[in-house]
Parts: C-alpha cells; sequence; structure tokens
C-alpha cells in the first residue's frame, strides 16, 4: 500500500447526488462491459478499492417495456453505491421517458449515457460512437437526459469516442455540447469507431479534450489501454485527465484496481497476485456469478469466459485449461484450482491486452448518415436487446 509520506495525485472527482456531494475517490471508473460488467463482476472489482462501476449498457426502450432481463441487469449488488446504469438510446423522447422511469422509481443514482459503442449492430442504426456526428440529434438526446434527471438530482455523464474515422472527428464539438448542457464529465476513449480496439490509444486527444473544457469547468476521464497502475499515472501525467475509465485491463485482473488505488495514492508497490492468490478470486467470482444469476448452470456458463483471462500468462497444462473452459459446477471449479501449482504472476504477459482486440475496419453507418451533421434525423427506435 501507498506509504503514510506517499503524495496523491488526484483530487477525487465530484457526483453531485441528491444527498449530497459524492466523492470518487480514487478517480478510477469501472467501464461498462457487455456481457462483463453485471453485479457479480462489479462486487468483485469493488472489493479491490477504487470509485466508481457502471452497469452493462441497457437500451432505453428495453427498460421502458420491462424487459425482465434489463431490470436485473441494472440490480444493484449488495451495499453497491452510488449505483451507477449506462443507458443507451438513438430517441429524445425514449431517452427522456426511461430517464424519469429511473429517478421515480429510484433504480439508480447516476446515469452514464453511450455514445462510444463501435459494435456494427449499434452504428448501422445510427447509435454509439456514430450518433455524435448528427449534432443536433446528439444534443437533443443528452438535453433529454439531463433536464429529466435534474428533478431527482441525478447525475448525468457521457461516454463517447474520438469519431467515426479519421476523417470524421466529432469529440471536440460534442463534448462541449453535452458541458454546456449540464454533464457532470465526459469520459473519452481514445479510439475512433473505424479502429475498434486494434492499435494503441490516442492520448493526445484526452489532452486536447482536458484543453477544449476547461473553460466549462466539465472534468474529462481518459479511457484506452490502461493494464497497470503506472499506466493510469501516465495517462494522467500526458493528458492532465481528471481520472481514468478502466474497461478491458481488468478482464481476469480485477486487482488492477488495488493496483490503480495504490498509484494514485503515491505508492510504488505493484499489486502482482500468485496463482494460487488469483484462484481465490476465481473461486470468489464464481460463487457471485451463481447467486447472481440464481443458478449454478448459467452462473459457470457465464464464468468460463472469463477462465482463459485469468490464467493469461501462467504456465497450466493445456488439459487443465480445457477443463476450465467447460467448467459446469462450483463443485468441479475448486477441484480443478486445487490443481494448479503455485507461481508468481507473470508480468510480462499478464499487463499486455487482453479481452476484445477486434482489428479496425470501416464502420457500418446508415445510408447517407455522412452527408449532412446537421440532419435532425429520426432514427428507428433502437433494438430490445440490452448489453452491447
Amino acid at each position: 500500500m501507498a506509504s503514510a509520506t506517499s503524495t496523491r495525485l488526484l483530487a477525487p472527482l465530484q457526483l453531485p447526488l441528491k444527498d449530497g456531494v459524492h466523492l470518487v475517490d480514487p478517480p478510477v471508473v469501472l467501464a461498462p462491459m457487455a456481457g462483463i460488467t453485471n453485479a457479480a463482476f462489479r462486487m468483485l472489482c469493488r472489493e479491490q478499492g477504487a470509485g466508481l462501476f457502471v452497469s452493462e449498457m441497457v437500451t432505453a426502450r428495453a427498460l421502458l417495456e420491462r424487459i425482465p432481463e434489463t431490470l436485473r441487469m441494472i440490480e444493484p449488488g449488495a451495499g453497491e453505491w452510488p449505483r451507477s446504469v449506462q443507458l443507451y438510446s438513438v430517441d429524445p423522447h425514449h431517452m427522456g421517458e426511461a430517464v424519469k422511469m429511473i429517478g421515480r422509481e429510484n433504480l439508480a443514482d447516476h446515469i452514464d449515457m453511450n455514445f462510444g459503442c463501435p459494435v456494427p449492430k449499434v452504428t448501422r442504426k445510427g447509435g454509439g460512437a456514430a450518433l455524435p456526428f448528427k449534432r443536433n440529434l446528439f444534443r437533443e438526446i443528452v438535453k433529454a437526459a439531463v433536464e429529466n434527471a435534474k428533478p431527482y438530482g441525478i447525475p448525468v455523464t457521457v461516454k463517447m469516442r474520438i469519431g467515426i474515422d479519421t476523417d470524421h472527428h466529432t469529440y471536440l464539438e460534442a463534448a462541449k455540447s453535452a458541458a454546456d448542457l449540464g454533464v457532470a464529465w465526459v469520459a473519452l476513449h481514445a479510439r475512433t469507431a473505424q479502429q475498434m480496439y486494434e492499435g494503441k490509444a490516442d492520448w493526445s486527444a484526452i489532452k486536447n479534450l482536458v484543453e477544449h473544457l476547461k473553460p466549462t469547468g466539465v472534468p474529462v476521464l481518459g479511457n484506452g489501454d490502461i493494464w497497470s497502475g503506472a499506466d493510469g499515472v501516465e495517462m494522467v501525467r500526458q493528458t492532465g485527465c481528471a481520472g481514468v475509465v478502466v474497461g478491458r485491463g481488468c478482464l481476469g485482473r480485477p486487482w488492477l484496481f488495488a493496483d490503480l488505488v495504490d498509484a494514485f495514492n503515491g505508492g510504488d508497490k505493484r499489486v502482482l497476485p500468485t496463482l494460487h492468490e488469483v484462484r481465490e478470486v476465481m473461486f470468489r467470482h464464481g460463487e457471485l456469478i451463481v447467486d447472481y444469476f440464481e443458478s449454478e448452470d448459467r452462473g459457470c456458463r457465464d464464468l468460463r469466459k472469463h477462465m482463459a483471462w485469468y490464467l493469461k500468462g501462467f504456465s497450466v497444462h493445456s488439459e487443465l485449461r480445457r477443463q476450465f473452459g467447460m467448467v459446469g459446477s462450483l463443485t468441479e471449479l475448486r477441484s480443478l484450482l486445487d490443481q494448479l501449482d503455485d507461481q508468481p504472476y507473470p508480468v510480462e504477459i499478464g499487463d499486455k491486452p487482453r479481452g476484445r482486440t477486434s482489428s479496425g475496419r470501416p464502420p457500418t453507418l446508415p445510408d447517407g448518415w455522412l452527408n449532412d451533421p446537421d440532419e435532425m434525423i429520426t432514427l428507428d427506435v433502437e433494438d430490445m436487446f440490452s448489453g452491447g
């Protein structure tokens, strides 16, 4: 942990809730990730420290229709506060009504808005990272969220990408528009939609946005390529951002949050668990996910995708790895974990990128989408799916 003489790198982020200002301390946020950031995974990360943990993305339409799985996705874990939900819509009316529902029924304390998803099934309908290009529609959706959240004291934030591609950057104008409308902060994933998750994030864009929003007083959070506490510190040093958002870096590594906490508190000791320590985190994850789904079968099936991430870089026999990928019960999981020989953490491999590594490709957009950024277009209402 940080020494008594260490120096804190950043002030806490202020999140103005209805009962007073909540300090996100340290200013480290778990990014929403489809199929990942359910209440069980958020609990696992919360136990490592850090500040705010956002649910999987849910669509306004699915929320308004009270789709059972969507309602499950926004349920907080035990003791989870503030309750943070990421909401997505391509329609100002639906966004406003969904926000009113959240406020009226006291379903969340904070709403984050998704304008960064690069997945084709989202962008082909004008949503996610495609939407800020239509500046008037973007403004109306953000306005609907902020104005309808205000009576309930719910702060609204936005997460976006640099733009659609190298020829269509939208982040500076969109972020300024959102800031003027009253969002609490703007988070920037420093890639375009075209890049998907390939290559290096362009941290210089985060620095540009920090400077651009300085006159508004709205903080900027940086996102992209944070694989260690040192990476978080370096992003802040290079960009001047007020906090960081962590996504893929914590897959199979929830202790990344403990590493970030120590680094932001001025410590210099890496949090690097041995394999026997990792196996206990894996079992804890198993218990939490089974409880979350109220089904051992479904919980273990969901857990399978995490196994390779947890074991990345460790020396584990191929047959044992295969069995982890087929685990069907907590008893079986415990048996497999007990067969692992203890090893030090494999820093060189373990700190490398993980999770989505989708190669860049031209984004899928509605016909004629790039013809006129001022067009006040009406889009088909988003699909019922939640989670991305």
